[in-house]
């Protein structure tokens, strides 16, 4: 056998771009490596603070983005995803300025997710901020018009200690708050039939939040799961 190389690094086949945070990250965090069952690469943004990103768009972070999944792509990943489902509004600029498939939030999931539900059932989104996400961060990830949104921007830890970037997170507390939000999205919502994390802290919380609801959860560790699936297909 001969090996053949032209990267940098060989086993890591995801890159993932991260903000520039001090919040604490737990396993199930997509920022905390023990999270996965396969080797990723990490790539901080430097500047990309959790308030910038999701309250202000991300202005003036392209250019970083842009750089920063490109030099993953240079050191040996297979494909780039992000740790901020609102990053979904880079997702043609990011796949147009690298040669591998691009996957930058968990919102995407929701158009596939909504074809393998029950006839009369639809996903609905619990994100980290219902008033910063519009109709630009839904659209860019193709989600459907009307798609129910829930919320943990009402909720008293897990809101406020990400989007504050706080040194300390009260994990029982935030996942109340997770909790808690899902099931309000349940109640307002009859016919919903599963539900996707936007955000990618919300993660650990998942288990909870299918134990509480009875429905189907999707976020962006089963997204990237996914993903890295068919970047690396299991041999046989």
């Amino acid at each position: 056998m001969i090996a053949k190389g032209g990267k940098s690094i060989y086993g890591a086949s995801i890159g993932i771009l991260m903000l520039d945070a001090q919040f604490p990250r737990i396993p199930g965090d997509m920022g905390n490596a023990l999270t996965w069952p396969f080797p990723v690469l990490y790539r901080i943004v430097r500047d990309a603070s959790p308030d910038l990103v999701v309250r202000h768009r991300a202005e003036g972070m392209l250019d970083a983005f842009i750089e920063a999944a490109q030099d993953l792509v240079k050191d040996g990943v297979d494909g780039i995803t992000t740790n901020c489902g609102f990053l979904s509004l880079f997702q043609n600029e990011l796949a147009e300025a690298v040669p591998v498939p691009v996957a930058t939030s968990s919102l995407m999931q929701v158009e596939m997710v909504n074809r393998v539900l029950p006839a009369g059932k639809r996903a609905g989104i619990l994100t980290i901020s219902a008033s910063a996400l519009t109709k630009d961060h839904l659209q860019s990830a193709r989600v459907p018009d009307n798609t129910p949104i829930g919320s943990t921007e009402g909720g008293y830890e897990f809101t406020r200690a990400i989007l504050g970037n706080e040194f300390a997170l009260d994990v029982d507390k935030a996942r109340a708050d997770n909790v808690d939000a899902a099931l309000a999205l349940k109640s307002d919502n009859p016919d919903l039939g599963a539900i996707v994390l936007e955000c990618t802290n919300m993660c650990p919380y998942a288990a909870d939040i299918q134990h509480a609801t009875g429905l189907p959860v999707f976020s962006i560790v089963t997204f990237v799961t996914w993903f890295q699936a068919g970047l690396v297909p299991i041999k046989y």
